[in-house]
């Protein structure tokens, strides 16, 4: 059964122009073990990102390191042409390696190069949305973005890329990317345990740019709290449901970008996302992280 866009938990958000669910899709997961190779299994795999446009979600988050290549050219077989309201949001600024990693690439012909692969992958003229992803995978990094930003903003007056966002910043590369180029949006980690862009959150919301929490739930380490369990008790239902939905409420201007390789952990998300928490359960909740 569908579910229209309007009754999608959390309604929408505008990034610039463009209109997205703030229930997303993250697709870094379609991709085989470790984010590395071909899914275990493709057609699963494709029934996902179906399911997740049939649902309403307009929003779906994606890398050319994925794979790598890999999730970008399953979302162009399976939704190519996309639908007018379908928005993909891809980075660049990091690769893998053989080993596995997640090396940073951000010299201009790395840039340049991703954001042309990223176009071919998924069948596009135009990129709605790229994030420069910076740091490293154990977080952000300090150090001036301005190299890498400035080579993306070059990009997006050739018409390669329609808006752009940061991922994986610091609070002053943040700033240092709007003294540049208007940015739309910010993705990092952030959850009910790893509160530590709580500011950032506020003040972007105040700007009206979207904040996109990566790892909502933890990541490869699901989050793990007794009042996260307490709370999931009494509402009946799971504590990554509760997670979910406390994002939404933390702010309006959070998207969510949970990912799932299951069509039935999908809509599992979309229900849980949409429970509607207590001032008591929210001031539970908000100790986690403090």
């Amino acid at each position: 059964m569908n579910t229209p866009s309007a009754l999608l938990p959390g309604g929408t958000w505008t990034l610039g122009d463009l209109t997205v669910t703030r229930f997303g899709y993250g697709a870094m997961q379609l991709a085989g073990s470790a984010v590395m190779g071909l899914p275990a299994d493709h057609d699963g795999a494709l029934a996902v990102l179906r399911e997740a446009v049939g649902l309403g979600i307009t929003h779906i988050d994606t890398a050319g390191a994925y794979g790598p290549r890999v999730t970008n050219q399953l979302i162009r077989e399976a939704l190519h042409p996309y639908p007018e309201a379908l928005h993909i949001v891809t980075k660049v600024g990091a690769v893998r390696d053989q080993q596995g990693g997640w090396p940073p690439a951000r010299r201009p012909e790395d840039l340049r190069r991703a954001v042309h692969e990223n176009l071919e992958d998924l069948g596009l003229d135009a990129l709605d949305v790229v994030n420069l992803r910076l740091g490293d995978a154990q977080g952000p990094r300090p150090g001036s973005l301005a190299e890498p930003f400035e080579t993306l903003v070059e990009l997006q007056q050739q018409g390669l890329v329609r808006l752009l966002g940061v991922s994986n910043a610091t609070v002053e590369q943040v700033a240092e990317a709007q003294t540049i180029a208007p940015i739309v949006c910010v993705q990092n980690m952030y959850n009910l345990a790893h509160r530590h862009d709580d500011e950032l959150i506020d003040d972007l919301a105040a700007e009206g740019i979207a904040y996109v929490p990566f790892y909502p739930l933890g990541g490869f380490t699901p989050l793990q709290s007794t009042a996260l369990s307490a709370v999931a008790t009494r509402l009946e239902t799971t504590p990554m449901s509760v997670a979910l939905a406390w994002l939404l409420q933390r702010s309006p201007n959070i998207l969510l970008i949970p990912g799932t390789s299951s069509v039935a952990h999908l809509r599992e998300n979309v229900v849980g996302a949409g429970l509607s928490l207590s001032d008591e359960e929210l001031a539970e909740l908000d100790k986690i992280g403090h």
